[in-house]
C-alpha cells in the first residue's frame, strides 16, 4: 500500500520520489500551475502552484510528497496570492484575450478564470516587445511571454539546439533567441521540435494556422482547465 499525504482534508497517494503536485495530479486533484511540465525537470519559476505544508509555503511542484504532510492548496487565502500573480503575470505583459490567436489555447487565460480573476487590478506595464515573423514557419509575439522557461528547457534538453534563453534580471528578464542576429529564421528552429510544442500562452505560434479551430470550440472553451489538467495525466 503507498504512503500518503492529507491535501485539503484528503488522503492522497504518492510514489516514491513524486512531488506533491504530481501526486496530487495523479490523484485527480488540480494544483493550479504554469511553469511546470512533466516531460521536464521541475523549475519552480511561476510560482502559481504554491501550497501550505505544514502551515509553510512552498511549490509543490519540487516538494517531494513525504508520508504525514499536510498540504493547503484550496483555500481563500492561497487562491488570493495565485489571483495576484496571474494579475501580475497579464499587467507585465501585453495580453489582450479577445484578439489573441491562443484565445481558449491558453493556459494563462484559463487559469484565470480558475481563479476567478475579474480584473487586471493592477496598472499595466505595457512593454515594448517585438515580434519576430522572420521564421517561414513561426511566429513569435514576444509580447505574451510569461517567462516560465519551458521552450527554454525544451530546445536545450529535449532539441539539444539552445534556440532560446532568459536575458536580463529582474523586471528586464526577456526571453531571446539565440542567433548573432536574435531572429528565429537564423537558427535551426522547426515546428518538429519540442519547443514549438510546450509554450502555455500565444509566444511561439504557427503561421496560417491562428483561427483554423474557432474560437468557442478550442481545448478550454470545452472544459476548464482543471479537468484538462487532470485527464491528460491519466
Amino acid at each position: 500500500m503507498n504512503p500518503t499525504f492529507t491535501l485539503d482534508g484528503r488522503a492522497i497517494p504518492f510514489l516514491p520520489g513524486q512531488t506533491i503536485l504530481q501526486a496530487a495530479t495523479a490523484a485527480g486533484v488540480f494544483i493550479p500551475h504554469l511553469c511546470y511540465h512533466p516531460e521536464f525537470k521541475p523549475h519552480g519559476s511561476c510560482k502559481l502552484c504554491t501550497v501550505k505544508v505544514n502551515g509553510r509555503h512552498t511549490a509543490s511542484c519540487t516538494m517531494q510528497a513525504a508520508p504525514g504532510m499536510s498540504v493547503e492548496s484550496e483555500t481563500e487565502e492561497i487562491n488570493g496570492e495565485r489571483r495576484a500573480l496571474t494579475q501580475m503575470l497579464f499587467v507585465e505583459g501585453n495580453h489582450y484575450c479577445p484578439s489573441c490567436e491562443k484565445s481558449g489555447d491558453c493556459q494563462l487565460q484559463a487559469t484565470a478564470y480558475h481563479l476567478g480573476m475579474m480584473s487586471p487590478h493592477y496598472d499595466h506595464f505595457f512593454p515594448n516587445r517585438p515580434v519576430d515573423a522572420s521564421h517561414p514557419e513561426v511566429l513569435l509575439d514576444f509580447n505574451r511571454c510569461i517567462l516560465c522557461s519551458l521552450c527554454v528547457r525544451a530546445s536545450r534538453d529535449v532539441d539539444g539546439k539552445n534556440v532560446f534563453a532568459l536575458s536580463g534580471r529582474g523586471i528586464d528578464t526577456h526571453l531571446i533567441v539565440n542567433a548573432a542576429s536574435g531572429k528565429l529564421a537564423d537558427t535551426d528552429f522547426t515546428l518538429a521540435d519540442k519547443a514549438a510544442q510546450v509554450c502555455p500562452v500565444g509566444v511561439i505560434l504557427k503561421k496560417r494556422k491562428g483561427f483554423a479551430v474557432p474560437i468557442g470550440e478550442r481545448t478550454y472553451d470545452k472544459a476548464p482547465i482543471a479537468s484538462v489538467a487532470v485527464a491528460g495525466e491519466k
